[in-house]
């Protein structure tokens, strides 16, 4: 049998909170995380971007109640420094927050769109093989007519950066196949040093950003980047497709719900079930209704009009699909 990677003694499990939505997604994240995972070992960073020149408006979690909720659940409030993305690219948070957190110690990213339904215990990760989250659909690049294919356009990204493209190849999907190449959702990711994941991340994504390779001349940068960057720097580590056992994270013990109305469209009655339950008490309702999506979708029971749209046992396998019933009759929220 193969041996499961030791425990490390921490595991940092970091979020992005600032205001509007991510500050209250923060809070339900929170609260799951510790209603189901009882390990000592996760120690809960909320990363928050401090205002600067990169910024046109104070990114900060508004109001104060939420930074105490959140601290009350056992999160530390982490500030950072944006100094490459701010404004022009919010996802680079999750990017230059990685240098906040504690040098050396094992870390595990994850979009604050997420519930944790299970205990992260469980997950047998080794943290010197990384990876991300899989739930993808073929989102980029998109083929302009007589414009480079997938290949062309991934493995100018490969030798930039003086990587082996081969390898990363999944040879049982096929050529020109969006999933025969490896590309990953950035809802999660994880390695042994945020320092080490974070710079060849800050350099990769800035690489692309500002020196883009003519092969991808014809593609859209935004919203991608990060999720361009993420392959290539998972590869360069070592890690891959394969690095984690599927079934956990976006699975039995963690779930990427991306915004309400898609929760309660697609996922199973247990993690609306949870959703609810730990939504309930008054002085967590108090703040969660300031956020119009939550009051409408959680408390006024528009969630539960969207969940009756669906056959959740015949789902369409794409989103777009699905996105469209729930903005047909009226329901989309984001």
């Amino acid at each position: 049998m193969a041996r499961r990677p030791a425990h490390p003694e921490t595991v940092n499990i970091v979020i992005v909170g600032q205001m509007g939505r991510l500050a209250y997604e923060a809070l339900l994240f929170a609260l799951s995380l510790r209603r189901n995972t009882k390990d000592s070992r996760f120690k809960l960073f909320v990363a928050e971007p401090r205002p600067g020149p990169k910024w046109t408006t104070d990114p900060g979690i508004r109001p104060e109640p939420l930074h105490e909720m959140l601290q009350s659940q056992g999160a530390t409030i982490l500030p950072f420094d944006s100094k490459h993305f701010g404004s022009d690219y919010p996802y680079g948070n999750k990017i230059e927050a990685l240098f906040a957190l504690p040098k050396g110690e094992p870390f595990l990213f994850f979009d604050t769109d997420t519930l944790v339904t299970g205990d992260l215990g469980d997950v047998p990760f080794d943290f010197s093989k990384p990876s991300a989250s899989l739930r993808v659909e073929g989102t980029w690049p998109q083929l302009e007519l007589y414009g480079p294919g997938y290949s062309e356009i991934w493995k100018s990204l490969y030798d930039r950066f003086g990587l082996d493209f081969e390898s990363s190849l999944d040879l049982t999907q096929p050529d020109e196949y969006w999933r025969r190449y490896l590309y990953f959702n950035a809802g999660y990711f994880y390695y042994s040093c945020p320092h080490v994941f974070g710079q060849r991340f800050l350099d990769m994504a800035l690489s692309i950003w500002k020196d883009t390779p003519p092969e991808l001349a014809c593609q859209q940068l935004t919203p991608w980047l990060d999720q361009i960057a993420l392959p290539l720097v998972i590869h360069s580590l070592g890690g891959g497709r394969d690095a984690l056992p599927a079934g956990y994270l976006d699975g039995e013990v963690t779930v990427h719900y991306r915004n309400m109305p898609l929760l309660y469209a697609r996922e199973s009655d247990a993690v609306v079930d949870l959703l609810e339950e730990i939504s309930a008490p008054n002085q967590v309702k108090r703040l969660l209704k300031d956020y119009e999506p939550f009051k409408r979708m959680i408390y006024q029971n528009r969630g539960q009009k969207v969940r009756a749209l669906f056959d959740r046992d015949h789902l369409p396998s794409r989103e777009q699909p699905i996105r469209q019933k729930i903005k047909k009759n009226g329901f989309w929220m984001m």
